[in-house]
């Protein structure tokens, strides 16, 4: 599958990348353009190839068949340090028996950078990064894992990339910490106009941080959008699925198979409805349900229906007075479900 934002020139562009090992094919044929200064984030199960093909990108690997052009020039066979990007790893690959400031010199001082100049971009992009000049001489050993975090990106700016590559960097943090850095990591992107690849398993970080996304299934782009795009308007259930809770019903005849009900104008297929679809007040397509779970999510309260079709899920305010053993008829407006025919 081809993904091509209109009208941007490409930063990164992917020409049916395959990567084979032995008899395994670990990618097929991925195409993709990722524009200049765009976040774009790979996402996709356990075993969909998304590290093989960050690790395509950054220049750790090779693909089997393909190209790959950064700004329109062939790179796929150029090695890491020969190319204008770097690299945010999962661990973070700091140099602990070095300060903060000796980390983020490093890529300076191995191009030859005096002295001087390498300490003053250093606390420049300390600064940057929301640390500061008080760090320069700390310890790497004696810093928390959210300044880690920064230590690491801080380090892989200095180089001045153009793009810059993040495998599963905030996997590691707890929830408060991650969703501080997922909003940092965004500001700073906006800043610096850098082009940004992240790979993650989160669709949360993912629907947050990115400008556009890619699915990967089996070692394909199975889709590539905006967050929205993906989430309103997934090209199949595989999609809809791995983009969170939701309800499936069957097309067939212009009626709902599961439920007998009319739905006039509705070709044969699946409709994907999101929990957030069903109301409690009509008008729309009703479906008389019990409640079976209640489960407290903050504002909202989740409820697991059973219903004609199976097993519902909806999702209402926290003030909603349903609970386990309750009758209700929820409905929802066929405008704002999604047909998919696979």
């Amino acid at each position: 599958m081809t993904g091509t934002p209109a009208d941007d020139k490409p930063a990164l562009s992917l020409q049916g990348l395959s990567r084979r090992f032995g008899d395994t094919h670990a990618l097929q044929d991925v195409s993709l353009d990722i524009s200049e200064g765009e976040f774009f984030t790979i996402v996709g199960p356990s075993g969909s190839g998304k590290t093989t093909l960050l690790r395509i990108l950054a220049g750790l690997d090779r693909p089997t068949s393909g190209a790959l052009l950064l700004r329109g020039q062939d790179v796929t066979a150029q090695p890491p340090n020969k190319r204008p990007t770097a690299m945010v790893f999962q661990s973070l690959a700091l140099f602990d028996h070095r300060s903060v400031g000796q980390n983020v010199e490093f890529a300076m001082k191995m191009r030859g950078v005096n002295p001087a100049d390498r300490k003053a971009r250093a606390l420049e992009l300390l600064d940057l990064v929301r640390l500061g000049a008080e760090y320069y001489g700390k310890p790497v050993t004696q810093c928390s894992g959210g300044e880690r975090q920064r230590v690491a990106l801080a380090r892989a700016l200095a180089s001045d990339p153009e793009i810059l590559f993040f495998d599963e960097p905030l996997s590691a943090l707890d929830y408060r910490l991650r969703k501080t850095l997922e909003v940092e990591l965004r500001s700073l992107q906006r800043r610096t106009g850098r082009t940004f690849v992240y790979i993650t398993h989160s669709l949360e970080e993912a629907m947050i941080m990115s400008d556009r996304i890619g699915i990967m299934r089996d070692g394909g782009l199975v889709q590539v959008g905006t967050p929205s795009e993906i989430y309103d308007r997934p090209r199949d259930r595989f999609v809809a699925r791995f983009m969170g809770e939701v309800n499936i019903l069957t097309v067939r005849d212009e009626r709902l198979a599961e439920l007998d009900t009319p739905l006039p104008g509705f070709a044969d297929g699946h409709l994907i409805l999101r929990p957030e679809a069903l109301h409690k007040v009509g008008p729309g397509v009703a479906i008389d349900t019990t409640v079976l779970e209640r489960f407290q999510l903050g504002s909202r309260v989740q409820l697991h229906l059973d219903t004609p079709a199976g097993l519902m899920i909806a999702e209402q305010p926290a003030a909603c007075p349903l609970h386990p053993g309750d009758s209700a008829r929820f409905y929802f407006d066929p405008d704002a479900a999604h047909k998919v025919t696979e």
